[in-house]
């Protein structure tokens, strides 16, 4: 992992907050003793780990303790526990869909991750996979740390990250070079440059007016392909990343990791990766 990811506790709590408003009812009816209980987390299916160190937090915020046997990161089997919880059965029940909601989510994104990931590198072993910023508000830190655990690049985190001038600004600096000229300009120079463009053309004015990434948007396969070993031959490839964005799905991502791109970025990552199916299992604890 490139990042340190943190665990965001007061997040947590937020979540926890959101899903039991004023106390679990249900339970409360119920229960009405304090009893204790365990509990086993495991995949019905096959999958990248990913949301293990935020449900261990959501337990322990809970009164609970906890024991892993995997880490965020790992592949595991169908059935495999990767984590024990034992506490009051109240606190139990209380944290049982949001911590399976955190898991189940973030492992989804984790393991579309890496199928993705391992596909295009049979074709290249250098390419990268990356995420965008189409993420759900209040999600980004914990949906871009999914896509890091399963092997991708989180891509910007936020817009203080990295300049990335897009369409939009050209409407309004119609010129790349000017456009470039003006953020070099206000920017330190700390900060990477990158430009989204949609034609040859405009990748050239990028690539000569030095652009440290070009996007190359929303062009397909043989139009990338076209377009690179054009400016290899200008001698304009050297020293810039070029990244593949839009259109872009797991039918034919093998296509655009032929084309010679370093990155491919997909939103889908984020915004439409399955997630996975994971069961937290309660017992009552004899004695």
């Amino acid at each position: 992992m490139t990042k340190k990811w943190y665990i965001n506790e007061e997040k947590i709590k937020e979540f926890l907050k959101e899903d039991i408003g004023y106390g679990d009812i249900t339970t409360e009816a119920l229960i009405l003793k304090d009893i204790n209980g365990s509990a086993k987390l495991f995949f019905r299916e096959p999958g990248i780990i990913a949301g293990l160190e935020e449900v261990i937090t959501l337990f322990k915020i809970l009164g609970c303790k906890t024991k892993k046997y995997a880490n965020d990161g790992d592949k595991v089997s169908a059935n495999k526990t990767i984590l024990e919880v034992e506490g009051q059965v109240k606190a139990l029940l209380a944290g049982e869909r949001t911590a399976l909601n955190l898991i189940s989510h973030m492992s989804g994104i984790a393991t579309k991750t890496a199928e993705l990931d391992k596909k295009i590198k049979q074709i290249n072993p250098q390419i990268k996979i990356s995420a965008t910023r189409k993420t759900l508000p209040g999600l980004r830190e914990i949906e871009k740390k999914s896509v890091e655990l399963g092997g991708g690049d989180p891509h910007r985190i936020r817009l203080d990250d990295c300049i990335l001038i897009k369409d939009n600004h050209l409407q309004i600096i119609s010129s790349i070079t000017e456009a470039l000229k003006i953020v070099r300009k206000n920017t330190s120079f700390t900060k990477k440059i990158e430009i989204e463009v949609e034609s040859l053309e405009a990748a050239k004015e990028a690539a000569e007016k030095g652009a440290d990434i070009i996007m190359l948007d929303n062009m397909n396969p043989d139009q990338i392909k076209k377009c690179l070993i054009k400016l290899d031959d200008l001698g304009l490839r050297k020293n810039v990343i070029f990244e593949a964005s839009g259109g872009i799905t797991s039918d034919n991502i093998l296509d655009y990791a032929s084309t010679g791109v370093d990155i491919i970025s997909l939103g889908s990552l984020t915004h439409s990766s399955k997630a996975l199916d994971v069961k937290l299992e309660i017992k009552l604890v004899e004695g």
